[in-house]
C-alpha cells in the first residue's frame, strides 16, 4: 500500500471510533436510565483516549509526511487529517480524556438543574468544564487568542474578529427592522389550543419524509434539546413536544432534518472519510436554518400545512392560510432562542456569543454569568428573565463544552441567505411547489448544488460554488426586510 492508502485505511477505523462514540451521546440524551451517568462519563472517557491515541499516532505524521494524493478528493482528505493531526498532538491526552468525562456527565447535570431552575447545582460543573476547555485552547492556541482556537472545531478559518464584525454590519438593520415590526400596530395571532403529543409525533415524522429525510438511514426521538447525530448511513434526529405549542415539534423537526439530509446526501464514496460529514457548523446551519425558516416558513408551506394540521388536529385557531402564515412568523421578544423569530434570533445569538468569548478568556467568570446574562437580556429585549430555564440554562451547549459554536447559527443563516438566494433563481416556481407539499426541488438543489460535496471543501468555498457569488449579508437582509415587510405593512 501507498503511504496514502495506508492513512486512508487507517483513518476509516477512526471514522467508525467516532461514529460509536457519538451514537453513545445519542444514547445518553434519548434512552439511557438517569443513574447510568457515571458510568457513561468513563465509558466516553475511554472512548476519547483510543481516538486521540488513534489522531496522534506517528504513523499518521509519517504518512502525512510521505503521501502522495491523486484526486481531488485525496488531497482534501489529506489537508482535513493534517489539520485533525496537529491539533490533536497539541492537546494531551489525559486532558482529553477529562474533557470528554466531564461534559458527558455535565450533560445530565445540567439537564437537572434545568429541570429544578436551580442554577447554583450547575455552577460547580459549568466552571470545570471552562477549565478544561480554557486549557484546551490554551494548549491549541499556542499564544494566539483562545477563543479563536475553539472557533476552528465549528468554522475553520472564521476568528472572533470576523463573527464581531459581521454582527456589526447584521445588527443595525436588523434592530432598526424590529423597530418598525413592532411599532406597526400589527400583531397576529399564534396558534393556540390542544394539540395531543401522538398526532404532532406522526405529523412531524410525516413532514420530515416531506422534506426528503430517509428513514431507512434515520430515526426520529425526543430529547430535552432537539439535536441531530450520526454521518452517512446513520444519521438520527430528535423533537420535543409541547402539547399547546405543535410548531415547536413540527419546527424543531425541519430543522434538525436540514441537519439530517445534509449527512444523507453526502457522496458515498466520502462513507467514513474526514470527507463524510458537513464541512463546518455554519454551512450545517445553513442547511437546518433554510429548511426551517426560506423552506418551512414560507407563504407557500404554510399554507400546506395549514391543511395537513387542520385534517389531524381539527379546525384551528387561526381561521385562513394567511393569518396561519403570519402567526408563525410573530415577531415578539421572547426568552427562547429556539423560539426566536427570524428577527430575534440573531440577537439571541449574539448575547451568547459575547458572553463565551468573555467566559474563556476569563473577563467572565460563571459564577457571575447568570446576573450578567439577565443584566445583558432585559436591555436587548426589553423584558426580565424570570426563570433560570428562560435564562442562561435554557441551552446544553456550555454544558458539553462547545465553546465557539453559537456564532455559528447566525453564520448558517448568512450562509442560508446566499443560498436561497441562488435556489429561487434557479427554480422560479419554488413557491408554487412548496404549496402542495412538493419540497423535492428545493431540497434536491441543496442535495446537488451544496449537500453532496461533505468536507471536499472549505466552508465559505463550497456556498460560493453553489451561488456563484461571494457569501454576503445583503441576501439575507434583502430576505427578511422584503418577508416581514409584507406581513407586518411596513
Amino acid at each position: 500500500m501507498t503511504a496514502m492508502q495506508s492513512l486512508l485505511a487507517f483513518q476509516r477505523d477512526t471514522q467508525a471510533l467516532g461514529q460509536i462514540s457519538g451514537r453513545l451521546g445519542w444514547d445518553q440524551e434519548t434512552m439511557m436510565p438517569p443513574g447510568a451517568g457515571a458510568q457513561r462519563g468513563e465509558e466516553m472517557a475511554a472512548m476519547e483516549g483510543v481516538l486521540h491515541a488513534r489522531r496522534t499516532d506517528p504513523r499518521v505524521g509519517e504518512w502525512i509526511a510521505a503521501a502522495a494524493p491523486e484526486t481531488e478528493a485525496e488531497r482534501a482528505n489529506l489537508r482535513l487529517i493534517t489539520r485533525e493531526y496537529e491539533r490533536s498532538k497539541k492537546v494531551p491526552a489525559d486532558l482529553a480524556r477529562a474533557l470528554a468525562q466531564t461534559t458527558s456527565e455535565a450533560q445530565g447535570i445540567w439537564a437537572k438543574a434545568r429541570a429544578d431552575e436551580d442554577v447554583a447545582a450547575f455552577l460547580p460543573t459549568l466552571t470545570e468544564v471552562l477549565r478544561l476547555r480554557r486549557e484546551e485552547a490554551a494548549a491549541i492556541a499556542d499564544g494566539a487568542d483562545a477563543y479563536d482556537a475553539l472557533l476552528q472545531d465549528y468554522e475553520p478559518g472564521l476568528t472572533g474578529a470576523d463573527i464581531s464584525a459581521l454582527f456589526s454590519e447584521m445588527r443595525p438593520q436588523l434592530v432598526d427592522l424590529r423597530s418598525r415590526i413592532l411599532s406597526s400596530g400589527i400583531d397576529p395571532e399564534p396558534l393556540t389550543g390542544h394539540f395531543p403529543e401522538d398526532k404532532q409525533l406522526a405529523l412531524s415524522q410525516e413532514i420530515a419524509g416531506l422534506f426528503g429525510y430517509d428513514f431507512s438511514r434515520g430515526r426520529i426521538d425526543k430529547a430535552v434539546h432537539p439535536f441531530s447525530s450520526g454521518s452517512g448511513m446513520d444519521v438520527r434526529i430528535t423533537t420535543r413536544v409541547d402539547e399547546s405549542d405543535p410548531m415547536n415539534c413540527l419546527y424543531s423537526t425541519i430543522h434538525e432534518v436540514g441537519h439530517a439530509c445534509y449527512e444523507q446526501n453526502i457522496d458515498a464514496d466520502y462513507l467514513l472519510t474526514v470527507l463524510g460529514a458537513g464541512v463546518s457548523m455554519g454551512v450545517h446551519e445553513s442547511q437546518s436554518r433554510s429548511y426551517e425558516n426560506q423552506m418551512g416558513r414560507s407563504r407557500g408551506f404554510a399554507g400546506y400545512l395549514f391543511d395537513r394540521m387542520t385534517a389531524v388536529f381539527g379546525p384551528l385557531s387561526t381561521p385562513d392560510a394567511d393569518a396561519f402564515y403570519a402567526g408563525m412568523n410573530r415577531v415578539r421578544s421572547g426568552y427562547i432562542r429556539t423560539e426566536a423569530d427570524e428577527i430575534h434570533y440573531n440577537l439571541h445569538v449574539l448575547l451568547r456569543f459575547d458572553f463565551e468569548r468573555a467566559l474563556i478568556s476569563g473577563d467572565l467568570l460563571a459564577s457571575d454569568l447568570e446576573a450578567a446574562w439577565n443584566d445583558r437580556f432585559e436591555a436587548d429585549f426589553g423584558a426580565v428573565v424570570d426563570k433560570p430555564s428562560n435564562g442562561m440554562l435554557q441551552d446544553v451547549h456550555w454544558s458539553v463544552g462547545l465553546f465557539g459554536y453559537f456564532p455559528t447559527y447566525t453564520l448558517g443563516n448568512v450562509y442560508a441567505g446566499c443560498l436561497f438566494e441562488a435556489l429561487r433563481a434557479d427554480i422560479p416556481d419554488v413557491d408554487g411547489q412548496m404549496a402542495k407539499g412538493d419540497m423535492a426541488a428545493a431540497t434536491g438543489w441543496m442535495a446537488d448544488k451544496l449537500q453532496r460535496h461533505g468536507g471536499l471543501y472549505e466552508p465559505r468555498d463550497v456556498v460560493e460554488r453553489a451561488t456563484g457569488k461571494p457569501v454576503s449579508v445583503a441576501p439575507l437582509l434583502g430576505y427578511l426586510e422584503t418577508k416581514f415587510g409584507a406581513i407586518y405593512g411596513i
